[in-house]
């Protein structure tokens, strides 16, 4: 990216609507004039005007322009927002008129990143307002308010200044071993390292229920033919997604959809069903083959049995199949509105047995949402409210940092008191800085960017 350059980008979505926003990383003059015939230099600061956009000297469309000064804008720079009507090709002309006087166009996240390369946001601020865009549930939007993301600040900023202290009281003892300097005895250093670690524990015990926030669980819906797997599928969804009949093998294929379940995002996939005999012809046997890659690559598990009908045979050869594997199971005894005839014959083989009636969505929904909940999240947490870390980044860096506070404790208790525990402190605040951006490789701030829309 070419920090020195003005940028250029449409910030709002492709298509037809009332008006768009084109965003410029600079005062451009010359395609906005005022109609007040005041040049926008001369506004003052976040005041919007109306005006004609001009391209080549010639009125291409009127609109309105707001100046925002460095450096007090988004950026950092002196910035202008451009609205102009909302039209797909009148948008682009404005656009090509800024190109032409001169800028250049805006890289994805470009602006975001001047953002934080100028100190106007951290890194954890600019990774939360990449997944409010991405959101697709009030809980992820919670998760990536301003709140939230002020208490992990803060307990990231009680670990650096903890750290930090410790770090100047054990130089001090190393400069000046006989002046009793420092502020801290070993035995205080210890109980302090100590703490630090269990406060870093605690941050990185936080991750596997944002994780199930944001990124979501990928669950796999199996079970032995017509026993209602699609008729699950289509319930979680709320819609007609899956074709269901009674005959037999209807779903050949994969069908994967991502969905909010409760506080979880449920990546959920309904597959074809397993027999424990041989597939009835080539297409079903593929489904079969599907059915088994999936499962293998899923973190949990909904097998559903048909309430029903008696267990038989293929039911116990998928429960044989599901019982070696770590991923949490779910069992669904479906079809609770019909006389039930069904004893699920290892119940100990799930983490959890319920019945349902996937006829009655709502219902369904639910009493699943509550387990997954309960398994994938911490019910203690409050997303907006609690210190959570919402970064597999922030996770890998947290658990480095917790590396070097477990060396320096074991350093202090076989009594290498000086260079050993000064140098792995020192690898700790270094971890510190890179969990909030304030020490971050280009490659890392790359990745993030890349994630983000042009214009933003």
């Amino acid at each position: 990216m070419s920090y020195g350059s003005v940028i250029a980008a449409i910030s709002t979505p492709s298509g037809k609507g009332g008006v768009a926003l084109i965003r410029v990383s600079g005062i451009c003059e010359r395609v906005f004039k005022p109609k007040s015939k005041k040049k926008l230099s001369e506004l003052p600061e976040r005041f919007q005007v109306w005006g004609d956009i001009i391209k080549n000297g010639e009125k291409i469309d009127d609109g309105m322009a707001t100046v925002f000064r460095a450096p007090a804008s988004y950026t950092g720079e002196d910035t202008v927002e451009i609205t102009c009507h909302g039209g797909i090709l009148i948008t682009e002309r404005v656009l090509e008129a800024i190109f032409t006087a001169g800028a250049v166009p805006a890289e994805r996240g470009e602006f975001t990143e001047r953002a934080f390369i100028n100190g106007k946001l951290s890194l954890t601020d600019a990774e939360a307002i990449g997944n409010l865009i991405e959101a697709k549930s009030d809980e992820q939007i919670r998760l990536a308010s301003q709140k939230s993301r002020t208490r992990l600040t803060e307990a990231l900023e009680k670990i650096r200044a903890d750290l930090t202290e410790l770090l100047a009281s054990v130089f001090a003892r190393i400069d000046y071993p006989d002046e009793d300097l420092g502020d801290f005895t070993n035995e205080q250093t210890l109980k302090k390292l100590r703490k630090i670690k269990a406060d870093t524990e605690k941050l990185i015990s936080t991750y596997s229920t944002a994780r199930a926030i944001n990124e979501g669980i990928n669950a796999v819906i199996c079970g032995k033919p017509n026993v209602g797997k699609s008729s699950l599928y289509n319930a979680l969804l709320g819609e007609d997604a899956a074709i269901v009949t009674d005959i037999e093998g209807t779903t050949r294929d994969i069908l994967s959809q991502k969905l909010p379940l409760g506080r979880v995002m449920l990546n959920v996939s309904d597959t074809a069903g397993l027999r424990a005999s041989e597939a009835a012809d080539t297409v079903e046997k593929i489904g079969m083959q599907r059915s088994e890659r999936a499962i293998e690559g899923a973190e949990l598990i909904i097998a559903v049995f048909d309430g029903a009908r008696p267990v038989d045979s293929e039911d116990n050869a998928l429960i044989s199949r599901l019982l070696p594997l770590s991923v949490p199971k779910i069992a669904v005894i479906n079809k609770s509105d019909l006389e039930q005839n069904f004893t699920l014959s290892e119940p100990s083989a799930f983490d959890k047995v319920i019945s349902v009636s996937a006829k009655d969505e709502e219902k369904t929904r639910e009493q699943l949402a509550k387990i997954i909940d309960g398994l994938f999240t911490d019910e203690k947490l409050i997303a907006g409210e609690d210190a959570i870390v919402a970064s597999a980044r922030q996770n890998a860096t947290l658990i480095s940092l917790k590396e070097y506070v477990t060396s320096a404790i074991e350093a202090f208790e076989a009594a290498q008191f000086t260079d050993a525990a000064a140098s792995e402190i020192e690898l700790a605040l270094g971890a510190i800085s890179e969990t909030d951006g304030k020490a971050v490789c280009e490659d890392v701030l790359n990745e993030i960017f890349s994630k983000f829309c042009v214009g933003k």
